[in-house]
């Protein structure tokens, strides 16, 4: 694949599509190299005229990780935050952000529609509102504002989510990241054990494993600042996409990212998790296509009405 520099970094990335189309950049989420978004989402995608580019984020798969930067654990680093101590992380969402617009600049690219899953619908919020001269619209799924008092995570799924593989064994990640993705499942849009374990072994056969780069990219998610204020001044179109099955953020994290934009549309998907698999593709590729569609066919970057109840 190929690789380019972008702020600062060495970012990894992909493209579907013919480079003079209209671009769409996918921002993965926490711990997740590019290769989980279906090779099925990318192409549905570029075949409804888009050049669909996906991408490493900072610290995690092929692109540059922070080596000898700043590390602690989530638990060190929420105990410091809640004593009132001083903290310091090796960077922040808004880096990641950046990150994402640089890539677009490198690539030659003055507008996409972003798009970001989880952690990296966060970095997609920030890039519309850091960044918005290079957003034609956004996307956010299965993410949050980050507002306080929103319910919090089932606690199994939170459990599955933090505990480390036993070692560095290959094995030993796969199972590890096997319950995790059972733990985040949905009701709907089942997929075998063979297929998700194909999957699986394809992320963890895709880059080395690197526990103290992902422990980074928590630090950034914990001490990112909630958006939902910032957000009621966006003034691009936007689509916000959850699982009515999501455990991990829970609903309601989803309904207040559409509540704080202005003119966004909400979509809650029945028996949708928190994750994509080859089932859930042809949902999401129609919900985002034809969103994406009225965006272009509007040519301009209002928010879309809200359909009336």
């Amino acid at each position: 694949m190929p690789r380019l520099r972008a702020n600062g970094i060495e970012i990894e990335y992909q493209s579907f599509g013919r480079d003079a189309d209209p671009a769409i950049l996918f921002i993965m989420g926490f711990a997740c190299p590019l290769t989980i978004w279906p090779d099925s989402f990318f192409q549905g995608l570029a075949a409804t005229g888009h050049r669909a580019i996906r991408f490493d984020n900072r610290d995690i798969g092929r692109s540059t990780h922070l080596n000898g930067q700043i590390a602690l654990s989530p638990s060190e680093l929420i105990a410091k935050l809640a004593a009132g101590q001083p903290t310091t992380v090796a960077y922040g969402l808004e880096d990641m952000a950046a990150d994402a617009a640089g890539l677009l600049d490198a690539l030659g690219i003055a507008r996409a529609h972003i798009v970001g899953m989880s952690m990296g619908g966060m970095i997609a919020q920030l890039v519309a509102l850091n960044h918005p001269a290079k957003t034609r619209s956004l996307t956010s799924i299965m993410s949050t504002t980050g507002r306080r008092g929103l319910p919090q995570s089932k606690p199994e799924v939170m459990a599955a989510l933090m505990t480390p593989p036993p070692s560095n064994a290959r094995e030993d990640i796969i199972v590890t990241s096997l319950r995790a993705r059972h733990a985040f499942a949905g009701t709907g849009f089942p997929e075998s054990d063979t297929e998700l374990r194909a999957r699986v072994e394809r992320d963890v056969d895709y880059a080395p494993y690197d526990p103290v780069g992902i422990a980074r990219q928590m630090a950034a998610i914990i001490v990112a600042q909630p958006r939902h204020e910032r957000l009621r001044a966006l003034k691009v179109p936007a689509l916000v996409i959850h699982g009515a099955d999501d455990a991990l953020l829970l609903p309601d994290h989803g309904k207040d990212t559409a509540d704080s934009i202005p003119g966004a549309a909400w979509d809650l998907i029945p028996g949708m998790g928190h994750g994509c698999n080859e089932a859930l593709t042809p949902v999401l590729v129609k919900r985002i296509g034809d969103f994406i569609a009225k965006v272009d066919a509007r040519g301009e970057s209002r928010p879309i009405p809200r359909p009336a109840p």
